[in-house]
């Protein structure tokens, strides 16, 4: 067996028996939905042997197959003893947020990955949108009521049954958290949104730190090369000097100080090399000084959601 990377974890507190989640993922969210399953696979299985045991997919991305047959054909091979020994993720469409269809979403998911349970579950966006296979951005008249209490309730069921170890959420402002933790029975373990350097999240990273709410940073690098994404992260000047000052790269930067903030990270790459590099991060520090230098990097949010018209998606917490 390949040498691995092992990599720490930290304690998911309102999960159904207090699991550790991996804190680095390895990202499935497909450019364009255009990356082939073939493509996925292998790279999960690559991943895998490099020390990943943390996979992030979603209904919407496509991935969810492939990653299925890659943990599948990982037992095979002997890269991993059972399947215990990976943590999965999985969220919630829009078309599918819907306090009836949560459960039937999630079975095809588990369905789609071969799997028996997930190690989370994740409302994907805080919106409704009518069932139907619609095309994104989506038009106003799609949007729909978004029943955030039903949802819930019906997520809860999910991990009572056991068909996921936690639940949480994505896009999640610090107001609408509010709002959740206001009715809830059992609470949401992280909240995954969007977290680089260039887009620190300041005030909901304290705001979930003191709810015992766990972050998870998609968009670590600022998804240079995606469609939706944006340069400014991997091209800034201050994030390529400390680079150069430490020996590292810049994608190696914005992902130390991810883990110096706390918070846990996903991160796609299908290339083999920056797999490794990615994993490279934990036996060296920033200093104060590269703190300071990025605190000072300008702020700019890269993902604006998945409808036309944006409203109060934010609560204006910009």
């Amino acid at each position: 067996m390949a040498a691995t990377t092992k990599i720490p974890s930290v304690v998911l507190k309102s999960s159904s028996n207090e699991c550790k989640m991996p804190v680095i993922a390895f990202g499935t969210a497909a450019d364009s939905n255009k990356s082939s399953e073939e493509t996925t696979k292998s790279a999960v299985l690559e991943a895998i042997k490099l020390g990943y045991r943390h996979f992030d997919t979603a209904s919407y991305y496509g991935s969810e197959e492939a990653l299925g047959e890659a943990i599948s054909q990982a037992l095979q091979l002997g890269l991993i003893g059972s399947r215990d020994e990976l943590f999965i993720t999985s969220k919630l469409w829009l078309t599918d947020n819907f306090p009836h269809l949560v459960l039937p979403a999630l079975h095809k998911s588990l369905q789609t990955l071969k799997l028996e349970y997930l190690d989370l579950y994740l409302i994907h966006w805080p919106i409704s949108v009518k069932p139907g296979n619609w095309k994104q951005p989506y038009s106003d008249e799609l949007i729909t009521t978004f029943d955030l209490k039903g949802v819930w309730s019906g997520m809860e069921e999910c991990q009572r049954l056991g068909l996921t170890k936690s639940i949480g959420v994505s896009n999640f402002t610090c107001n609408k958290l509010d709002n959740l933790l206001s009715f809830l029975t059992i609470p949401p373990s992280v909240n995954q949104v969007e977290m680089n350097p260039g887009w620190q999240q300041r005030k909901l990273r304290e705001y979930c730190e003191a709810k015992g709410i766990i972050i998870t940073a998609f968009s670590p690098l600022g998804a240079k090369g995606a469609s939706w994404g944006s340069n400014e992260v991997l091209d800034s000047h201050v994030l390529k000097d400390i680079a150069v000052a430490h020996g590292r790269t810049v994608a190696q930067v914005c992902l130390r100080w991810l883990y110096e903030q706390g918070v846990t990270i996903a991160v796609k790459s299908y290339n083999k090399e920056r797999l490794k590099q990615n994993l490279e991060i934990f036996d060296w520090s920033l200093t104060i000084d590269d703190h300071q230098k990025i605190n000072q990097i300008k702020q700019f949010r890269i993902v604006k959601g998945p409808v036309v018209s944006i409203g109060d998606l934010w609560d204006g917490e910009d």
